[in-house]
């Protein structure tokens, strides 16, 4: 208890400071729109998705660290909630601890929307009482969903019931939801910006691993479209890099199926069709593999011309008279 109080009394001594130098300043951005904090159960996964007629809302609303927590800060944007409820998680308080101690100093609380959930899905939120109608938000189990601004009422619960009910990875159930949202009217303003961001369980320490999923759309006349289209361009480059990993190792048969994964979800890439073709090859699949670069080689020679420096790289290990079939039209 000692230690918990020192970490209080400093967080206070450090915001009333920060005040005094007008950090709190009452020109902060608007972000008036609808968002979700959430952890998936079996991965402990931890993510904030938002949507907003706002440019750029992503830089502003969305913040997470592994093994700690994330947090949605919007309407009258207090940017400075992001890091600070971060750390207040990472002192040992709990979500609704840190929402309080936050707007315990704040004058403009009552324009404030705000959620912090942790790595135990434990979460909190605030909707001040001059936030712009509609405006309200539910916490629950592993998960809560706050709007302001918007078309109806009836927003934000949509979301909670479309995120409880989906099915997927944490970012396609909260980007599920955020669709939820615009079916049910969304921001009265319109649309134009939206991110996702997803960070680990835990942080093993290497802090460019920690994030799974970061995609921010700043400004597109139907954002969530294309942050679907974003999200699944994002899965099949997953399945790439894993594919990729298991070509390291000589697991070719994996990275076929990996590779071969990814090219279902995006068909058009020339390049997943190209390294699907190549673990082809290293499995022996000549035949199979030869139309496949012949199709390739028609639409762009530079993949023709990429093939034989593989055998250098060592990643296609063909003899060369394969190679030299390969790369005849």
């Amino acid at each position: 208890m000692k230690n918990f109080t020192i970490v209080l009394i400093g967080f206070f001594t450090f915001i009333n400071t920060a005040i005094s130098q007008q950090v709190y300043s009452k020109e902060n951005p608007f972000a008036h729109t609808y968002s979700i904090v959430a952890r998936d159960t079996v991965t402990g996964e931890m993510g904030v998705a938002v949507q907003s007629h706002w440019f750029s809302v992503g830089s502003i609303v969305v913040w997470g660290k592994a093994g700690v927590g994330v947090v949605a800060t919007q309407s009258f944007v207090n940017p400075s909630f992001g890091s600070r409820g971060l750390s207040l998680l990472e002192n040992g308080l709990t979500p609704q601890m840190a929402v309080d101690a936050l707007l315990k100093v704040d004058e403009s609380r009552e324009v404030r929307q705000l959620a912090i959930l942790d790595a135990k899905g434990n979460a909190a939120a605030f909707t001040g009482a001059n936030c712009i109608e509609f405006a309200g938000h539910i916490t629950g189990n592993n998960f809560s969903v706050q709007a302001n601004l918007m078309e109806k009422s009836s927003v934000w619960p949509a979301m909670a019931k479309a995120f409880e009910t989906a099915k997927g990875s944490l970012a396609e159930r909260m980007l599920i939801a955020m669709e939820a949202a615009e079916k049910e009217g969304g921001d009265i303003r319109g649309k134009q910006s939206a991110a996702i961001l997803v960070v680990k369980a835990s942080s093993n320490g290497n802090i460019w691993e920690d994030k799974v999923v970061d995609l921010r759309v700043d400004d597109h006349e139907n954002p969530l479209k294309e942050m679907r289209r974003l999200l699944n361009i994002h899965t099949a480059y997953d399945y790439m890099n894993r594919g990729d990993a298991a070509v390291e190792v000589n697991d070719f048969q994996l990275a076929k199926e990996l590779y071969q994964k990814a090219q279902e979800l995006n068909p058009d890439n020339l390049e997943m069709k190209f390294w699907y073709a190549v673990t082809l090859a290293n499995n022996t699949n000549i035949k199979e593999a030869k139309p496949l670069f012949a199709a390739i080689f028609k639409q762009n020679k530079n993949w023709q011309i990429l093939l034989p420096r593989l055998v250098k790289a060592k990643l296609l290990q063909i003899p060369a008279q394969d190679l030299k079939m390969l790369t005849e039209l």
